[in-house]
């Protein structure tokens, strides 16, 4: 069995475990094994799996821990403050949190590799991977920290659910994104030029489109499941109630929407993996 298998084979065990041993025996004590074990899972098995499909001299175990955690962590911490002093409700909310956390996290990727000498676009993916995924696992638990509070107290069931669904879309988010402008990034040799800027600009419209899907799903469904009194009742100010086709409609415009955008990011990354084996072979070694 490979050892990202393994890994994850492991981790979801023993997660699934602790969920069991914690709805059984109500030990809050518990819940934050809960809490990492699902939020990191996912993550650190695409980085293992990402290391071994493009493993380089450079690309240390080191190397790869500190893009994970030291990459990972002044991510959120720079998206956070960014974030709590530029963002307020408006229609460009979300394309101002892309930006924000897409050029945060292509920061710490190069903070955490500034002392490489020779940059390969392999190594700038697995890099960037890391540093996404790192974010990702951070950020996740967060998530799932507040997902336990609801106001009849505790909810571990909404815990789990939180884990389940952040795990799932865990591939095709963060460590994705900064996969790509990684590549691009250690392309251009490290050097933020015209190339980079225009992939981070690209990744932060993944991003955005990303986080708005569910907004953007509403008024899909809306405009062509509406009725009349729906109208009305937005006009002055109120949420009017929805059918159950129109809920259908929705969900499946939500999902059609997450899959096109993951699409879309796959085959750019694909684009970016097909230039770096055209590279001189002493980067690529």
């Amino acid at each position: 069995m490979r050892p990202w298998a393994r890994i994850f084979l492991i981790g979801l065990v023993l997660w699934v475990a602790t969920v069991v041993v914690t709805a059984w025996t109500g030990n809050a004590s518990l819940v934050p094994t809960v809490v990492l074990f699902g939020s990191f899972l996912v993550p650190v098995t695409f980085v293992v799996w990402a290391y071994g499909r493009g493993r380089s001299p450079r690309v240390t175990v080191e190397r790869l821990f500190m893009a994970f955690v030291v990459g990972g962590v002044l991510g959120v911490l720079g998206a956070s403050l960014l974030e709590s002093w530029l963002i307020r409700p408006s229609i460009i909310m979300y394309v101002l949190v892309g930006l924000i956390e897409e050029g945060v996290k292509l920061a710490a990727l190069m903070f955490v590799t500034r002392h490489m000498d020779r940059r390969g676009t392999r190594d700038g993916v697995v890099l960037g991977a890391t540093v996404g995924f790192g974010f990702a696992a951070f950020e996740s638990s967060g998530y799932a920290f507040n997902a336990l509070f609801t106001a009849d107290g505790l909810s571990l069931a909404q815990l789990v659910e939180t884990e389940l669904l952040r795990g799932v879309l865990t591939p095709v988010g963060h460590g994705l994104w900064t996969a790509i402008a990684g590549g691009v990034l250690f392309a251009a040799g490290g050097r933020f030029r015209m190339p980079v800027v225009l992939t981070y600009l690209g990744v932060s419209l993944l991003h955005a489109l990303w986080d708005s899907m569910t907004a953007i799903a509403i008024a899909i469904t809306l405009v062509l499941t509406g009725r009349p009194w729906q109208f009305a009742l937005l006009r002055v100010g109120r949420v009017p109630d929805v059918t159950a086709w129109q809920a259908h409609v929705y969900t499946a415009l939500n999902w059609a929407g997450l899959i096109v955008i993951s699409l879309v990011a796959l085959a750019w990354l694909r684009a970016v993996m097909s230039s770096a084996r055209r590279e001189p072979k002493i980067l690529s070694q």
